[in-house]
């Protein structure tokens, strides 16, 4: 039996506390609309204070270009609409628990093979970054120092709720952390390991601004691998990244991590298709395992909006296969190469030495 109306409509008051001192309309409590959200390159205040912009670069004056338009993609770039029974049960504990994985967050082309996999990758430290990218549509902002001190613990359940095998962990640059984030980093690594000790762990991780002790606190932390993306050849650094990352500074990083822990699986990520010369890519790809990098990915870059830079190529699936065998032949334990290969692209099936399952051959056709 339900309840009176009079009944009913004093909970509701007492619930929706910004009804609070609001004359009703015939009975029915005003319910104020959420803001708008702000467009690509605005400006907007984030929930915690502070000022971000939306999709990491402003808008440029006039637009900065047409965009690439979904129907003019070559067919290898189109992904299948995610679906399987471990994408529904991974999509329905998100759901009802609330949440955040950068591969809804990004709307990664591979979600469903990845989480079917029992495979997921987790941002840590807000999604705000204190840099910006002009590849990347990251939100850009100062976060000043704010850390969610839950986030460890939130971040060990959501492995637990998941039942994941392998989890990616990935954060914003933060700038604004003496540290780079570097604790915090670590403090969630242990807490997921304390929960889930069998579930292997990739961090993915920031520069730390080359900071040897703070990427050793990470390293320290009870990883399998760790991940630093070089993200583009050397002569197109800046201004693919931002003027605070570095060719260099990534390699030395790497380096570091590999030092620190000979054991630990160290991994870096190449974009393609920004302008990039073969004698540019296999330099870099020298460069890399120089470092000590054991796995690479190699991807194509796709323009997140007007914003950002233009795509220059699309790299075709055979170039991808070309590619792979290049960095084979320098030493990598795999090279996990192809059009919508991203950086934790079945970061599980890394060592199987099969591309990770991926056929360029059939994509091509």
């Amino acid at each position: 039996m339900s309840a009176p109306r009079s009944a009913s409509r004093a909970w509701t008051r007492g619930c929706v506390r910004y009804n609070d001192g609001v004359s009703d309309l015939k009975g029915k409590p005003l319910v104020v609309a959420a803001p708008a959200r702000p467009g690509s390159g605005e400006k907007y205040l984030t929930p915690q204070g502070f000022t971000a912009i939306r999709d990491g670069i402003k808008r440029a004056a006039g637009g900065a270009g047409a965009a690439v338009v979904a129907g003019r993609l070559p067919p290898w770039l189109k992904a299948r609409a995610p679906t399987g029974a471990g994408f529904a049960r991974v999509r329905g504990l998100v759901r009802e628990h609330r949440l955040a994985t950068v591969c809804e967050e990004a709307k990664c082309p591979n979600i469903g093979e990845c989480w079917n996999a029992g495979t997921a990758t987790l941002m840590l430290m807000g999604s705000v970054c204190t840099r910006a990218c002009r590849f990347c549509s990251v939100d850009t902002g100062n976060p000043h120092g704010w850390l969610d001190p839950e986030e460890p613990e939130n971040a060990a359940r959501t492995v637990e709720l998941m039942k994941l095998r392998y989890v990616v962990l990935t954060s914003v640059d933060r700038d604004d952390l003496a540290d780079g984030g570097a604790a915090h980093y670590a403090a969630c690594v242990r807490a997921i390991k304390r929960r889930s000790p069998q579930t292997a762990v990739e961090a993915l991780t920031p520069d730390f601004q080359g900071v040897r002790a703070d990427v050793e606190t990470v390293v320290d932390s009870g990883i399998e691998v760790f991940a630093q993306n070089v993200e583009t050849v050397r002569r197109l650094t800046h201004p693919v990244r931002d003027p605070r990352a570095g060719y260099e500074q990534t390699l030395e990083v790497l380096e570091i991590a590999k030092r620190r822990r000979p054991g630990v699986l160290t991994k870096s990520s190449l974009m393609l298709g920004l302008g990039e010369s073969d004698a540019e890519i296999d330099e870099t790809l020298a460069d890399l395992r120089s470092a000590g990098v054991d796995i690479v990915t190699l991807g194509q870059y796709l323009r997140p909006t007007v914003n950002h830079l233009p795509v220059r190529r699309f790299v075709r699936p055979e170039e991808f296969d070309r590619y792979r065998e290049r960095s084979l032949a320098l030493g990598f334990l795999e090279c996990v190469s192809g059009p919508l290969v991203r950086s934790s692209y079945r970061a599980e099936r890394a060592l199987q030495r099969n591309n990770a399952g991926l056929d360029n051959r059939r994509l091509a056709t």
